[in-house]
């Protein structure tokens, strides 16, 4: 091998992360999608490379020519893991698993009624166009399979770009990730046929064994590399190198040797880390961690979409009537979907937060096909046994409905939203966002004035410097339903709240289990759009209950008590801990509340609507408190732990908090804050109630 041949792979990187970056900021002030414009990119070198513009021997013919004849398991290995496990991991937990039901029925029946239309239409084809004369049930359902499953790569990609809400791209994101598994599963039952591996003689125990046995997998390597990360506190580079090198391993075992779905192992991986590890790791990590899986999400997307765009133009050879036939196939798969979603729709309109029709319109165009089709048709193309006009027809096909639909599809996606109003903004939100504006203008204008009268800025030309000033908005028109106007505050106070709860969280003053529970309680709230009161929370802050068999004891009520305080300890320090962040975020609303209404905005009506706000955040304060008063009048020894335990995260808060500013004014290296903030770490995670409990014990014994 030639240096050559060792340099191409790394010329086409180069090349595409260019291409990428100018791309990224030319495409910035277009309609047209980032994605689509790598593989438009990725196209035009594929097809220069195929008509002969670069000099044979050069070092940038070699990277396309890489590029165009790349291993389709080599796509499916190297980009994969990352991509698919960014998006699992930027999941909502709670969102996914209310979509959960809906997701599950667009890629299990769905998947399976999508191919077997898609098959018909391909044995319809054959009968009259003399070329697919070839074609049998077997290549036709094989590739109904391969082309029906959204791909997820594209699909999540887009979404980001698009900006759609939450609840709608989370369902798009869970069907695409796990209609993965249904259509290599559909796929391979087919496929396997022409191959040594041969046919699956029980597809629905064989499509279980696939979904069940990823999850399983996905589920115990997430558990094991928390158990390994939280054992290397602090260290961003080791515990980000864990979760990558865990997520590559997960899908390589998952897809060589276990034979399960790799991109579902990735989906449940994602998830524990997500869910369970988020509150684990150290908030600094964090941050590092989110901006790591950007920039190598981002890098994998470049790179993977023009891949597909020279792979296409290189490989695909065609004919006329292949051309016909692409049409008609196109026109096909997107009425199959269409019926695929009008058959399940009853159900789904029912079933987690619904689906209304003009989401169900979005979710019909909204189903790209991009790298997981095309690698599976790849693989067709190297399958000697099957013929080879199926063969070349399948790739051709396949490749010309990766290039319609992000063509197509993904470019008038974004239209096809604002026409439906799905990116329309709420009179109440509106309206809160210009009073928010208007506040800011104020505020700006108010400190320029100030600035006016300071003696050392007399020289400055004050025309130059109001240009600078923000432009105030316009009112909207129109008056604002009144529950729509609650509504939108409910929602920006809850939106606040999650805020709170990781600042708390992130300086130590609640514990993960605490911050668990909050944000569980948030998210109910918010699935109500801001219809259920704030003080709603009932759960939150119950008190636990004697033990059955200690109630029908003729005991004092004194004595149970004490018997509670004794052995239930750790239960009640943890509701106090609750008890106090939910204080903490409370007053947070209360003050944005102040905030709204000092701006100015509001009217007498608008300003009673904000008290009843109020009102619903001070039953909060009060039941929480009121929580805190019972603790420590009847349970004092829990009422002390819970107190000790707050004033010792405090005290080693404050800590970190001038270790923090030492190392900003330069008083202390880098290194030397390493080691004080591993110590620091070290006696934070002592301060659970067990532990506390168990040194007391100890100082008890040595006394």
């Amino acid at each position: 091998m030639d240096s050559m041949e060792l340099l191409a792979p790394l010329v086409f990187v180069i090349v595409s992360l260019v291409a990428g970056a100018l791309l990224k900021y030319g495409l910035k002030r277009t309609v047209l999608p980032y994605t689509v414009g790598l593989f438009a990119f990725g196209l035009l070198i594929g097809l220069l490379d195929r008509i002969g513009v670069y000099a044979d021997g050069s070092i940038f013919k070699a990277s396309i020519d890489f590029a165009g004849n790349i291993d389709p398991d080599l796509i499916l290995y190297l980009f994969l893991p990352i991509l698919i496990f960014d998006a699992a991991y930027e999941l909502d937990a709670h969102i996914f698993r209310k979509t959960l039901t809906n997701a599950t029925l667009l890629s299990a029946p769905g998947m399976v009624v999508a191919m077997f239309l898609t098959g018909l239409l391909m044995m319809g084809i054959s009968l009259f166009a003399p070329h697919y004369a070839q074609w049998n049930w077997t290549h036709a359902l094989m590739f109904g399979a391969l082309i029906s499953a959204t791909d997820p790569v594209a699909v999540v990609a887009l979404l980001k770009e698009l900006g759609v809400s939450k609840r709608f791209s989370t369902l798009v994101d869970a069907e695409s990730m796990l209609n993965d598994g249904t259509g290599i599963v559909l796929f391979m039952l087919f496929f396997g046929t022409f191959t040594a591996a041969g046919g699956v003689d029980a597809p629905i125990m064989d499509f279980v064994y696939v979904v069940l046995g990823g999850v399983l997998l996905g589920v115990i390597f997430g558990w094991l590399c928390l158990w390994f990360i939280t054992r290397s506190r602090n260290d961003a580079i080791m515990q980000n190198s864990a979760i990558l090198v865990s997520a590559y391993l997960t899908f390589f075992l998952a897809q060589n040797y276990l034979d399960v779905s790799g991109v579902i192992a990735l989906v449940g991986y994602g998830l524990v880390i997500a869910y369970y590890g988020r509150p684990r790791i150290a908030p600094e990590v964090n941050r590092f961690m989110q901006e790591f899986w950007e920039l190598a999400t981002y890098m994998a997307n470049t790179l993977i979409f023009i891949l597909v765009g020279v792979v296409i133009a290189l490989q695909v050879e065609a004919s006329l009537m292949d051309f016909v036939v692409l049409v008609l196939v196109y026109i096909g798969i997107n009425a199959a979907r269409m019926a695929m979603i009008a058959i399940f729709y009853p159900i789904m309109k029912r079933s987690g937060y619904g689906l209304s029709k003009r989401e169900a319109v979005i979710l019909c165009w909204g189903g790209l096909r991009g790298a997981l089709g095309l690698t599976l048709a790849l693989m067709v193309s190297y399958t000697l046994s099957i013929p080879e006009p199926v063969r070349r027809q399948v790739l051709f096909l396949t490749a010309g409905i990766v290039t319609l639909t992000l063509t197509i599809n993904a470019t008038t996606i974004g239209w096809l939203l604002r026409k439906l109003g799905l990116t329309r903004a709420s009179s109440a939100k509106t309206y809160l966002n210009y009073t928010i504006h208007k506040q800011l203008c104020e505020n700006t204008e108010r400190y320029f004035h100030e600035l006016q009268q300071n003696e050392a800025l007399k020289a400055a030309d004050w025309d130059k410097v109001a240009t600078f000033l923000p432009s105030p908005e316009p009112a909207p028109r129109g008056p604002v339903p009144a529950q729509d106007l609650i509504a939108d505050i409910r929602l920006r106070i809850l939106d606040k709240e999650r805020t709170r709860y990781w600042q708390l969280y992130e300086k130590g003053i609640i514990s993960p289990a605490s911050l668990r529970r909050l944000l569980a309680v948030v998210e109910e709230l918010y699935d109500a759009d801001g219809k259920r009161s704030l003080c709603e929370r009932a759960k939150l802050l119950e008190l636990p209950k004697l033990p059955l068999y200690l109630r029908w004891k003729r005991r004092s009520r004194e004595v149970l008590y004490r018997w509670v305080d004794r052995h239930r300890s750790t239960t009640f320090v943890a509701v106090y801990d609750v008890a106090r962040g939910l204080i903490h975020s409370q007053r947070t609303s209360i003050t944005l509340l102040d905030e709204l209404e000092s701006s100015g905005s509001f009217g007498p009506e608008d300003i009673r609507k904000l008290e009843t706000l109020r009102d619903e955040v001070r039953r909060n304060i009060d039941e929480s408190q009121s929580i805190m008063d019972r603790i420590a009048s009847h349970f004092p020894s829990s009422y002390r732990l819970a107190i000790t335990q707050k004033t010792v995260r405090m005290l080693i808060s404050n800590e970190k908090a001038t270790v923090a500013q030492m190392l900003h004014e330069g008083l202390v290296t880098p290194d030397d804050v390493q080691s004080m903030i591993e110590d620091i770490d070290k006696r934070y995670r002592d301060t659970t109630p067990s532990r506390i409990l168990k040194n007391n014990r100890m100082l008890a014994d040595r006394g």
